[in-house]
């Protein structure tokens, strides 16, 4: 883009009438942000709190298992879900 005198004057001139309007005193408009989260949106986040909250319990109680040696993995169960991905 070329900026040449015509576009600076006009540029300058508006940039002008903003502070001036600061300098007089006219209050600007004030912005005011809101946030409403449907009833959905609150029953699917507890859904999912509760969710991770029984996966933490699950994973804690592999943990232990693991730990005392007492995890047990049937092998059969492995191989019916890796087999589809080894034949493809």
């Amino acid at each position: 883009m070329k900026i040449d005198e015509t576009r600076s004057i006009s540029m300058q001139q508006a940039y002008g009438n903003v502070t001036s309007r600061r300098a007089e005193g006219i209050p600007a408009r004030k912005r005011v942000d809101e946030v409403y989260i449907s009833d959905e949106a609150k029953r699917l986040l507890g859904v999912r709190e509760a969710r991770e909250t029984e996966r933490l319990q699950k994973l804690e109680t592999l943990r232990q298992e693991v730990a005392s040696g007492t995890y047990y993995v049937e092998a059969g169960k492995i191989a019916e879900k890796l087999l589809p991905f080894l034949l493809k």
